[in-house]
């Protein structure tokens, strides 16, 4: 052989050594890296619009084909495949890369739907306990709701917190729990005060005033009628009414009073028994009542009796109209007060025996009755809103689609 032939061998063997390791190279399973951090970002892009809340099931598919095609890729990353064979595992990507797109999407849909809802609604709830805190204040019962005015406050700001920061199911609860509250509240109030919008209540306060101007105007004399729902007090002289005076109640002042420090005010007719000038009273001035009288006394041992108020309870007493001179004492013991001008020209009016009648309202159509029909409309009022809520989060979900 010579020299020329055995050159010309030898270069062969190489160009085929070289053409084998080419093809086995090219032979050898490798996933695109740009298809591979495409899906990469989708499993990113679905952390961050939080897939697994609001689109379940489609991110649960996606991670489960995500898992298996990575655990494909450690497991095959040295077998190898002719070129003219399919790509099984590409395919498979670009599969996956698809079903990331359609779960990104609904969960995005999804999110946003929920945000709107959620800022929809605690928009009616912040409406809702701004017109209840008015009517609570105008009727001036928010002690007989104890904490829960301040509960419902901390709930709905607590919404507003959950709603900035994207926690958009938890702002709902928040919003749901702040609506039951004042639901509890709306009962509460009318389960108390709920006789002044009772006609044959407001009828019998009606007759009880009537017979103390009667009085009047048979003795020639003044006569004082107290309606605690419009908090004001009027003077008569001979059955005509001389004057009208604007007044403050104690601190539970619309209430029926029921026993020593609860804060109410007492209905019923009574008499002057004492009148305390200057120096005789912390008041300023004072006309001093027979409360506790028989009918008083006869309601305190029903309600006593009946387990009602507290078994260590009294009856209490010292019950006034007068100035204001400590006022924050005069709203414990539920007297009626009035400025010190005032109390002046009511003191110089009366005598020890003038009747005083204090009734819970002269009408149907007083404050306390119409703030309740207020708190029912507010109800009422939310239902709807939420209904609109619903609408708009459910044509959200369509144009998304």
């Amino acid at each position: 052989m010579s020299l020329t032939t055995t050159v010309r061998a030898a270069l062969s063997i190489v160009a085929m050594t070289w053409w084998l390791v080419a093809g086995l190279s090219a032979c050898v399973q490798n996933a695109p890296p740009e298809l591979l951090q495409a899906v990469e970002a989708l499993d990113r892009q679905l952390v961050e619009v939080q897939g697994a809340e609001f689109a379940p099931e489609e991110y649960a598919r996606f991670v489960d084909r995500w898992v298996a095609v990575k655990g494909r890729l450690l497991a095959e990353e040295d077998v190898i495949h002719w070129p003219w064979e399919a790509d099984p595992l590409v395919t498979d990507l670009h599969e996956l890369q698809e079903d990331g797109r359609r779960a990104a999407a609904t969960a995005a849909q999804r999110k946003e739907a929920k945000r709107l809802e959620a800022q929809a609604r605690l928009s009616v709830m912040e409406q809702r306990l701004r017109v209840f805190d008015g009517l609570i204040d105008q009727m001036g019962s928010r002690v007989v709701l104890g904490q829960r005015p301040i509960e419902t406050e901390v709930l709905v700001s607590q919404a507003r917190s959950l709603l900035e920061q994207g926690l958009y199911a938890r702002s709902l609860r928040a919003v749901q729990e702040a609506s039951r509250l004042l639901e509890v509240q709306s009962a509460l109030l009318n389960a108390e005060l709920g006789r002044y919008a009772d006609a044959s209540k407001v009828e019998m306060w009606r007759r009880m005033a009537q017979r103390t101007v009667e009085w009047s105007r048979a003795h020639g004399a003044a006569a004082i009628v107290v309606s605690k729902a419009d908090r004001l007090l009027t003077l008569y002289r001979n059955g005509r009414r001389a004057v009208s005076y604007p007044v403050r109640l104690g601190f539970n002042g619309v209430l029926e009073k029921r026993y020593q420090g609860d804060g109410a005010t007492p209905e019923g007719q009574y008499w002057v028994i004492k009148k305390r000038d200057r120096g005789q009273t912390q008041f300023y001035r004072a006309l001093l009542l027979d409360y506790p009288n028989s009918e008083d006394r006869r309601r305190f041992q029903l309600a006593r009796t009946a387990g009602a108020i507290p078994a260590e309870s009294f009856i209490g007493g010292q019950i006034e109209i007068h100035g204001k001179e400590d006022m924050f004492l005069s709203q414990t013991l539920g007297c009626v007060m009035l400025d010190n001008r005032e109390i002046d020209a009511v003191f110089e009016a009366t005598a020890v025996g003038t009747p005083v009648t204090i009734v819970g309202a002269m009408n149907v159509t007083n404050a306390v009755a119409l703030a309740l029909a207020g708190i029912e409309r507010v109800g009422e009022d939310q239902d709807a809103e939420g209904a609109d809520v619903q609408d708009v989060v459910e044509a959200s979900a369509v144009e998304g689609s």
